[in-house]
């Protein structure tokens, strides 16, 4: 039963990933992605990594609004002929759906019949997460590393990439609001009785 999930699992994984490169919308494109990061996860979970698989769908999942929130931005996307459309995008989700359930449900069945060689399930033994961490941080500790600078690169890259000048939009002014003294923060009124202020 498992040697079955994965196949099904892992063919799913691969269509997905052709899928998000073919699609010509970008919404649909976010959506196959998100089903191959929920296909990759349920393999994790095959595999009994299933600290991985929650970090992969909290982590990437979670990104990927941020990206398709960064595609709309940068590509300016037509919603209203996105709008116009939406009941022929019905049966896509409700596919992506039906797929995404029968993952979940092949994942249950599978699990209770999987042996793992490496795990030792006795107490005191290294979880998940204690086994990745320790390798992470004594065998690639500097490639873990050279990801986080990577990373900020990329993170450092994206803040100047939108950081534009447009002529009525109002900037904050950093110099001004670190100065600021207690007294340029308020203003005392004394508005006579029946006066607004």
């Amino acid at each position: 039963m498992a040697l079955i999930a994965f196949v099904l699992i892992a063919a799913i994984v691969i269509l997905s990933a052709v899928f998000v490169i073919a699609a010509r919308n970008p919404v649909h494109s976010v959506l196959w992605l998100i089903l191959a990061f929920f296909s990759s996860a349920g393999l994790m979970v095959l595999i009994g990594a299933e600290f991985l698989a929650m970090l992969l769908i909290v982590v990437y999942v979670g990104a990927v609004a941020v990206l398709f929130l960064f595609v709309v931005m940068m590509l300016d996307v037509d919603f209203v002929e996105l709008k116009q459309g939406s009941l022929g995008y019905w049966p896509f989700a409700l596919l992506i759906g039906l797929i995404l359930i029968a993952e979940m449900a092949l994942v249950w069945s599978a699990s209770g019949s999987l042996t793992f060689d490496n795990f030792d399930p006795s107490p005191g033994a290294d979880t998940n997460t204690e086994a990745i961490g320790a390798v992470m941080y004594t065998q690639y500790l500097l490639l873990f590393q050279m990801a986080g600078i990577i990373l900020l690169i990329a993170m450092i890259g994206a803040i100047v990439l939108t950081l534009r000048t447009r002529p009525n939009v109002k900037r904050q002014d950093v110099g001004k609001q670190t100065g600021r003294r207690r007294a340029d923060a308020y203003e005392m009124k004394d508005p006579a009785p029946g006066q607004g202020i």
